[in-house]
């Protein structure tokens, strides 16, 4: 570290000395989950874990198509001793381009598929209780990439366009983020009904730029991940808006990104576009269970992992970018079964880390 850097490393502690000396200490478990000799992960996009500690690992593999149209999905169940078990839904219509896995209080395990738009309901055998969505038709003229217009054509109930995430509350109903076109969080009740959604694209209280990963906690707020904008939004369970939480820790601007260039701060924030690399962005949201909850957050850049009260206060953070253990390839999901232990999934370098905090 240079002259300069330390001197502004100084004058971010004298700022804000809270803010940075937070560090929490931790390891990761070398090889935590075991896979079968023929069996690779892919670009491994989502990780959850069930009432019995049992690890369920979504993964962009089992493909060797063409980078479009490719079959990137497959979810494998490995269990507490991380040795394999089976693999759930092989050779499923939904699969297309796989986003997040979540298991819900009944063990159900659901799965958001971003290229087919749908969100795909198992029950604890690992069969296909219930569907949520449409995956295009093979026979259509337009079936093709989704297109991104500005502003994005109407939202459609039922339907969603590259869906990210899903989260439940106490009552049993279901949230879902919806997602890299239309902006919004979809709410459906216990048997699957419809109910209401909320939000659209724009930068304002209660808008969206990308809601790329959703949580609940105990009481049935719920908080997006609204990476574009930079911030988590928590709402009722009605899509009132109850505050907003940014995350602004001090960091090296001599960090070094996972992949590609360093980001321009000034020019992302003057372009008026998403915020997606920007620090504090966040990519991936997981609350712990109770009875004293706390939420944790990752971003890409510089690809640490934030620590939270559920009222935004910071109480720690930890990690960098890199591909050794304890650093880390862009975390897209967070499984958080208590306070001290993490699982975090990485696209970059396709795999899982066990994270033990100290």
């Amino acid at each position: 570290m240079n002259i300069m850097r330390v001197a502004l490393f100084a004058v971010l502690l004298l700022l804000n000395p809270a803010a940075y000396a937070q560090v929490i200490q931790f390891d990761s478990v070398p090889e935590p989950l075991k896979l079968p000799r023929d069996l690779h992960f892919g670009e491994v996009t989502g990780v959850a874990v069930n009432s019995r500690g049992h690890v369920f690992v979504l993964s962009r593999g089992n493909t060797t198509g063409p980078a479009y149209a490719a079959a990137a999905t497959q979810l494998l169940e490995f269990d507490g001793d991380g040795k394999f078990v089976r693999e759930i839904g092989r050779n499923l219509y939904a699969w297309s381009f796989g986003h997040t896995v979540r298991v819900d209080s009944r063990d159900n395990i659901w799965v958001t598929d971003k290229g087919s738009d749908m969100v795909v309901k198992f029950n604890p055998r690992g069969r296909v209780a219930m569907v949520f969505g449409r995956k295009q038709e093979a026979s259509d003229e337009e079936t093709g990439p989704l297109k991104h217009p500005s502003p994005p054509r109407p939202a459609e109930d039922g339907r969603f366009r590259q869906v990210t995430d899903v989260t439940w509350d106490p009552a049993g109903n279901t949230y879902i983020s919806d997602g890299y076109i239309n902006s919004r969080v979809a709410k459906v009740d216990s048997s699957g009904n419809w109910l209401k959604s909320w939000g659209e694209r724009g930068n304002k209280p209660g808008e969206f730029h990308t809601p790329h990963s959703i949580a609940a906690d105990a009481r049935g707020n719920i908080y997006v991940a609204d990476r574009g904008n930079r911030r988590i939004q928590v709402f009722d369970g009605d899509g009132a808006l109850l505050r907003e939480i940014r995350i602004d820790v001090p960091y090296d601007p001599a960090a070094r990104p996972a992949i590609g260039n360093r980001p321009d701060l000034v020019k992302l924030e003057a372009s008026g576009g998403a915020l997606t690399m920007a620090p504090g962005a966040p990519w991936a949201l997981c609350i712990t269970p109770g009875p004293n909850q706390v939420l944790f957050a990752s971003d890409a850049y510089p690809g640490r992992v934030y620590k939270l009260s559920l009222e935004g206060k910071l109480l720690g953070v930890f990690g960098e970018s890199g591909k050794q253990l304890k650093q880390f390839g862009w975390i897209h999901e967070i499984a958080c079964p208590s306070e001290n232990l993490l699982y975090v999934a990485e696209l970059l370098n396709w795999r899982v880390q066990k994270l033990i905090l100290h």
